[in-house]
């Protein structure tokens, strides 16, 4: 199935069509309004160099947050307050740190300075969120995604110190789930985020929810 290549027009062609990687489509600039587009529609953004590609892959990796699995060890931590927990207190410093963590098995990132520079923009418009675990002033641990209706779609995490990016996606899972939201997007699967309950579903199935949860 061809790769659609984008323009400056805001599109995207339907996800059925993507390739079964769940390459859909490649190019296009990354303004908000085609940021948010995507993520409506059940497509989300990584780079390739210079080059936005988007994405839909089936099936999708999720997180119902009353499935969340925290283990005794975590559970430990959390009912001690092992760390300080904040939220949208330092956006930039957040994506920042996920840009420069260096992951197993990768060469890079794909989080470039355009993707800084417009999810910056959404988070002042009060789409895209951070949340930071901290001991004292020193910032330790957090992630970021997008929160649209009763879905957040998350982006990356990073952790300086063992447990927190885990820390922090509890304590926010736990703050999604009391403000209504019904399904975290994880996008495509790691170990790291099956281990806290992560499941894999078909991607017309969370295109549902996805509908209803944004409606």
């Amino acid at each position: 199935m061809p790769i659609h290549v984008l323009d400056d027009r805001l599109w995207f062609p339907a996800v059925t069509e993507a390739n079964e990687d769940g390459l859909l489509a490649i190019g296009g600039n990354l303004s908000t309004d085609r940021i948010l587009l995507a993520y409506k529609k059940g497509i989300f953004p990584w780079y390739d160099g210079d080059i936005p590609l988007w994405w839909s892959p089936n099936p999708r990796f999720v997180l119902f947050p009353d499935q969340l699995k925290v283990s005794k060890s975590m559970n430990a931590l959390i009912k001690k307050d092992a760390f300080r927990f904040t939220i949208n207190t330092c956006f930039k410093e957040v994506i920042t740190a996920c840009q420069n963590t260096k992951r197993k098995n990768q060469d890079g990132t794909w989080i470039n300075d355009d993707i800084i520079s417009t999810y910056t923009e959404l988070h002042h418009a009060g789409f895209a969120h951070s949340a930071e675990v901290w001991i004292e002033n020193k910032l330790i641990g957090g992630l970021y995604g997008i929160w649209i209706g009763k879905l957040f779609f998350g982006e990356s995490m990073f952790s300086h110190k063992s447990n927190a990016s885990k820390y922090a996606f509890i304590k926010w899972v736990d703050y999604l789930q009391q403000n209504g939201v019904v399904l975290i997007d994880c996008q495509v699967y790691t170990e790291h985020l099956e281990s806290l309950g992560a499941i894999m579903i078909d991607r017309n199935y969370f295109l549902d929810i996805l509908s209803a949860g944004i409606d």
